[in-house]
């Protein structure tokens, strides 16, 4: 009888998987960045709880569903600058107009869109594309697919549930945050349940690089 292999080809639990991996990577990669041009550790968390930075997340995946097939290099780059400049534009309108935040401002850079992304880190996409594609995704493709079934079903299924009630309870704390700017009391026992337990100290500690509008 043939091995059940976990995660075989490009599924929802690989994809998933990928999602989880590419925003602890962005996250860390994001801090040492600050690190090395400011000197200090920083939190570039995009969840209240761990180190998950779902602008990477997501990111990892749109290369692996739409460039993952694509065999020359040039086209890869050029589709992950596209790629990833578009979705950086369209997070950084998603942050201002649902939390009334945004995390970064591109509009003193040359050839930048709307200060939401520009060219130079349109081009940085395009070799993190590249990279991903070329280096990351084969590797870590196998390395998902040597995870037991098993275990990997469980890890799966625990690592979903945690991170629906991490960005249910993160967008809930930043909407409620967003409320108390313009100077809204809390009116039932869950708005006084987020303003207890995720007051702005909390958040401006998590959310460092987010900047009210």
């Amino acid at each position: 009888m043939e091995k059940e292999v976990f995660a075989k080809g490009i599924c929802f639990k690989k994809i998933f998987l990928l999602f989880i991996i590419g925003c602890v990577l962005g996250c860390f990669t994001e801090m040492i960045n600050h690190y090395i041009h400011y000197g200090n550790i920083v939190s570039r968390s995009g969840l209240i709880y761990g180190p998950f930075n779902p602008v990477y997340g997501f990111g990892i995946i749109l290369f692996v569903l739409c460039l993952s097939k694509t065999k020359n290099p040039f086209y890869v780059f050029i589709g992950g600058m596209v790629l990833g400049g578009f979705f950086e534009y369209l997070c950084s309108l998603f942050q201002e107009k649902v939390f009334g935040t945004i995390s970064w401002d591109y509009s003193h850079q040359m050839f930048n869109i709307g200060g939401r992304t520009s060219l130079k880190y349109m081009i940085i996409w395009g070799v993190l594309a590249l990279i991903v594609v070329k280096v990351i995704y084969p590797f870590l493709s196998n390395l998902i697919e040597s995870v037991p079934n098993n275990f990997g079903n469980l890890i799966t299924i625990s690592l979903i549930i945690f991170m629906i009630f991490n960005v249910l309870i993160s967008s809930l704390a930043c909407l409620r945050q967003s409320e108390r700017a313009q100077g809204l009391k809390a009116n039932n026992e869950l708005e006084v349940f987020l303003d207890k337990h995720y007051p702005d100290e909390r958040l401006n500690k998590i959310f460092e690089n987010n900047k009210r509008l």
